[in-house]
């Protein structure tokens, strides 16, 4: 299992602010020399993570105080150059918001050829709420994703003559990347899915599947990864071809390590702070998608409890971590705890942790990524690749 270092890079000052922290929170509650004293001081943890032997994880949103990461290829372009051995990860770029696509094409060539070719690029939907700043229809939003998709990874990939592009949403009379990516035909795929249907499809293409913090659905996500996978290529995908995202909170002692959790706790409290008009405009999520939310009710989105109860949004470390979103304790702890995740789910051949969330300050980051990387990681990188039937028993 490797192991990426995440932060969403929140300004973390403003949760003491009442109401939501997207969209709708005023501007000026930013102060902008907080605001950078706390992207370098992120920075400087990613760059910590490159000497520890962590790979690196960015991703973006937008009017959101909560994530101050607005350009996943501006903070990579930084780590591409002040970083020498990490893998960079972009997941990810919210491709149908985008009015260019070929620009996104250029920024994935040129970060690929300032690390040396050290990165990994993930296309994602987005969320729902930043169609309201990116001025997008929600309706036949993923036609537009999947265009884009296709001509990205046609300039990508493209060593012949120059190409023209005309499709129902993007239109080009010449299309020249310059430059090209070092890796070739390029950079690594990764999707996100929080389905099995959805994972199904990634499968088909056998892009990476990573799955957020869904807890036990990553079983099911997985399963359905892998089914599409054998259907289309004729074996089994590799784990490093799964990937699984959480909060990580490790401390030489139990106590430090719930501290830790606790300051990083307001990562899930702050993240639920959004105006209902957001969440779901009109036509953005599929018929059926909408169906099984209605069905399931008010609890339809949050994680499952090991008891099948939902789990509360203020609940305690130990609910959280019952329900697969955070790992907790001493380096011993988090390793058994991601074991024990490790067989429960089939498999899973990376860790995207959040090794900072919340307000969790800078001295107790660097410890907790220290730690990690010297104690638990090099474990981690020694698990073996689930047996079949293993995988198999996991989704039940």
């Amino acid at each position: 299992m490797k192991i990426w270092q995440f932060t969403e890079q929140a300004y973390y000052p403003a949760f003491e602010v009442p109401g939501a922290m997207r969209v709708t929170l005023p501007q000026h509650h930013c102060e902008p020399q907080e605001a950078g004293r706390l992207l370098n001081r992120y920075l400087d943890e990613y760059m910590l993570a490159d000497e520890l032997g962590l790979n690196i994880m960015v991703n973006e949103h937008h009017a959101a105080a909560t994530c101050m990461s607005t350009s996943c290829m501006t903070t990579l372009a930084i780590l591409a150059r002040q970083t020498s051995k990490a893998r960079l990860l972009a997941l990810g770029i919210p491709l149908a918001n985008r009015s260019n696509p070929l620009r996104v094409a250029e920024e994935i060539a040129m970060v690929d050829c300032i690390s040396g070719g050290r990165l990994e690029v993930g296309f994602v939907k987005g969320a729902a709420y930043e169609l309201f700043m990116s001025n997008r229809q929600p309706t036949g939003f993923m036609d537009r994703f999947w265009e884009a998709h296709d001509l990205i990874i046609e300039a990508l990939t493209n060593q012949g003559d120059n190409f023209t592009w005309e499709g129902e949403h993007f239109h080009y009379r010449t299309a020249s990347l310059w430059p090209r990516p070092i890796q070739q035909p390029h950079p690594p795929l990764w999707m996100t899915a929080s389905s099995a249907s959805s994972a199904r499809q990634y499968g088909r293409r056998g892009d990476v599947c990573a799955t957020f913090l869904s807890g036990a659905v990553a079983s099911s996500v997985f399963a359905g990864y892998r089914e599409a996978f054998v259907e289309a290529h004729g074996h089994q995908p590799g784990q490093d071809k799964l990937a699984y995202l959480a909060l990580v909170a490790c401390a030489d002692d139990r106590e430090t390590a719930f501290k830790r959790a606790e300051a990083m706790k307001s990562y899930f409290t702050t993240a639920a702070r959004l105006d209902p008009q957001f969440r779901n405009p009109l036509g953005f999520n599929p018929v059926e998608a909408n169906i099984r939310m209605l069905q399931a009710g008010a609890n339809a989105m949050r994680p499952r409890m090991r008891n099948g109860k939902p789990l509360p949004v203020d609940g305690s470390i130990e609910e959280y971590m019952d329900a697969g979103l955070f790992f907790v304790g001493t380096p011993d702890d988090v390793y058994e705890q991601l074991v024990r995740f490790h067989a429960e789910t089939g498999g899973v051949g990376n860790l995207l942790m959040m090794g900072q969330a919340g307000e969790l300050d800078h001295k107790d980051t660097a410890d907790n990524l220290t730690l990690v990387a010297r104690e638990v990681a090099p474990r981690l990188a020694e698990l073996p690749d689930m047996p079949l039937e293993v995988r198999y028993e996991a989704v039940g």
